[in-house]
């Protein structure tokens, strides 16, 4: 879970870099939302693979293996998605009185990430990489 939880810290700072690039852009809250999430779950994707739950490149699949894995991997950060796009369209919405505009998208963001990485961790370790994960010494 602790490996888990760093590579989510990258995945946040992806989430937050493509946000703000996308609001620049004119997508908005919700929609540069939507484009972050995507980009950091693939960012997290990639990374998870090899450092959570060590797919060597010997081990690695081919493509039509690894595209089959990307999905699963997409759907099973769905439930913590959903979990973490609610958090921040409701902290977004209500937008708390304390916290400065510039930085709603970030509070947001954390707040949704936090909601929901136990439940991207069991969708990772059960769902997607359960055959890597058994592997382990």
């Amino acid at each position: 879970m602790l490996r888990f939880a760093l590579v989510g810290i990258g995945g946040l700072l992806v989430d937050l870099l493509v946000l703000y690039l996308a609001m620049a852009a004119g997508a908005g809250w919700y929609g540069g939302r939507a484009l972050s999430f995507l980009c950091a779950v693939a960012a997290t994707w990639q990374i998870n693979r090899r450092f959570t739950f060590h797919a060597s490149a010997s081990s690695r699949p081919g493509a039509r293996a690894l595209w089959h894995e990307w999905w699963r991997y997409l759907l099973a950060m769905s439930g913590g998605g959903a979990l973490n796009y609610g958090t921040y369209s409701l902290l977004v919405y209500l937008a708390p009185g304390p916290i400065p505009l510039a930085l709603l998208p970030t509070v947001g963001v954390c707040a949704g990430s936090l909601a929901g990485m136990s439940a991207n961790f069991l969708g990772a370790r059960y769902f997607v990489f359960q055959e890597k994960y058994r592997k382990l010494p």
